[in-house]
């Protein structure tokens, strides 16, 4: 048995595509809903997922150093792995603007509305619908997708926790990335196979982006199957 990232998969996540129609919003809310910060060199340094999205919104042009003086951050609430998200309120030249970050499908729940054409509309279960089939289509390219949304305050909100702020967002969209695979993995899960040996890859990753992933390095072969941790827990020695 094998974790994924960083010992099947290299430790560096890049952004590769994203779904939605004003992409410059959509790599601001990232970078300023990161702490990732660049170094002397101009690469971001900080937790992988949040230097792909710095270095993403940097090649656009949307330099951190700048953007956050720009739009300087007054409070936020951060990332925790129940409500998988995290916000960032910011001082938008005199406005109070709010970006939230997280798994596309918690963050749909949360939006009243979405962003189209420099325009809120409502949202509907048909744009969910929508949503969620381009965020599938993503994951079975073996990609990571992580969602943003905005929220506009009249004045600054009564406090920063994630009760008070995530709710009535407004969805951006979101972001395709990946962990590209270490190149000797390969030769390692052939040779295991070759000896008898059968290899399990264990990640907390979307189950279609593990599948898609588990496939490339062939550890999940023809009538193989994936599984969930909620599907493990209720399986027998023998059945696993």
């Amino acid at each position: 048995c094998s974790d994924k990232t960083g010992t099947l998969t290299q430790n560096k996540m890049t952004v590769v595509d994203h779904w939605g129609g004003d992409e410059k919003l959509l790599a601001l809310g990232m970078s300023l809903c990161s702490d990732a910060e660049p170094d002397d060199s101009g690469n971001a340094v900080g937790e992988p997922t949040e230097c792909a999205l710095v270095n993403y919104a940097s090649s656009l042009g949307l330099k951190k150093p700048e953007i956050t003086d720009e739009f300087p951050r007054i409070g936020e609430a951060p990332f925790d792995s129940m409500r998988k998200m995290m916000s960032t309120v910011h001082n938008e030249n005199g406005r109070t603007v709010q970006y939230t970050k997280g798994a596309t499908e918690m963050l749909l729940e949360r939006c009243s509305g979405y962003w189209y054409e420099g325009k809120i509309l409502p949202i509907t279960e048909e744009y969910k619908e929508n949503v969620r089939r381009h965020a599938k289509e993503f994951a079975d390219r073996a990609l990571r997708v992580l969602g943003a949304a905005f929220r506009l305050w009249d004045g600054v909100p009564a406090d920063y926790e994630a009760e008070t702020l995530e709710h009535d967002l407004v969805f951006i969209g979101f972001l395709g990335m990946i962990y590209p695979c270490r190149p000797e993995v390969y030769g390692a899960i052939r040779e295991c196979r070759e000896a008898g040996i059968r290899p399990i890859m264990i990640t907390g990753d979307h189950i279609d982006t593990a599948v898609a992933i588990a496939k490339e390095l062939d550890i999940l072969q023809p009538g193989d199957n994936a599984i969930t941790g909620a599907q493990l827990d209720q399986m027998t020695d023998e059945e696993f």
